[in-house]
């Protein structure tokens, strides 16, 4: 096994623009998210920093250069191999899908059910993740009529529920009061310490005065900087 954690090795992206030429979003990346610890990207809005997560997730290709976790170059999976690697990952994206026509609490255990030998495991496990973000009493909620804050919360807690390898988070905090925040920078805390790699980008600015971060980057004009 190569060095813990994601590296983005020489990462370039970018897409064809309207009219002709290309926008470049991404250019020359060269990070390393260790393993066991917080690493906050910061920068502009539309500077990019979603799209980083998607390649670190494989969800994107890059133009160039690769990503590798622990030191396998995932950006060069394809089909079964990457979506096997995948469940090694807890995506909580702002825009992050959810069934409609199940409970908060079946929509949680969903990623656990091709991994758990029991429907009562995922469902323990499920509930589990909901108390620890305070929100039990929505297991058997469905998502009409819920607030931004109690679906971030939720979010989160169906990308925990199964103590990913690697934690990928968008804006974390969003509609979050002062003590939701906490809570969740805690969990996040939490999951690093227990050996996850964790990427989160944030433009709150209680996560960058917090002491979350063991890592601080900026992404700004298509590079990234510690």
């Amino acid at each position: 096994m190569g060095e813990a954690g994601l590296r983005c090795r020489e990462l370039c992206l970018s897409r064809p623009r309207v009219g002709g030429g290309e926008r470049v979003i991404l250019d020359q990346v060269d990070a390393h998210f260790e393993a066991g610890r917080v690493s906050l990207v910061r920068g502009p809005i539309g500077a990019g920093k979603t799209t980083l997560l998607h390649l670190l997730a494989a969800l994107l290709r890059p133009s160039s250069g690769e990503v590798l976790a622990d030191g396998e170059a995932i950006s060069r999976y394809a089909g079964a191999h990457r979506d096997r690697w995948r469940r090694q990952v807890g995506l909580a994206f702002q825009a992050s899908a959810f069934l409609d026509e199940l409970s908060v609490l079946d929509n949680v255990m969903v990623p656990l059910l091709p991994r758990l030998p029991s429907l009562r495991d995922a469902q323990r496990r499920a509930q589990g993740e909901l108390e620890r973000f305070g929100i039990e009493s929505l297991a058997r909620r469905r998502f009409a009529g819920l607030s931004g804050g109690e679906r971030q919360r939720i979010t989160l807690a169906r990308a925990l529920c199964g103590d990913p390898r690697f934690l990928l988070v968008d804006e974390p905090t969003a509609h979050q009061d002062d003590a939701g925040a906490d809570l969740i920078v805690s969990r996040l805390r939490e999951s690093a310490e227990g050996g996850a790699t964790v990427v989160v980008v944030s433009h709150d600015a209680r996560l960058a005065d917090a002491e979350v971060a063991d890592a601080r980057w900026t992404l700004q004009d298509a590079r990234l900087m510690a």
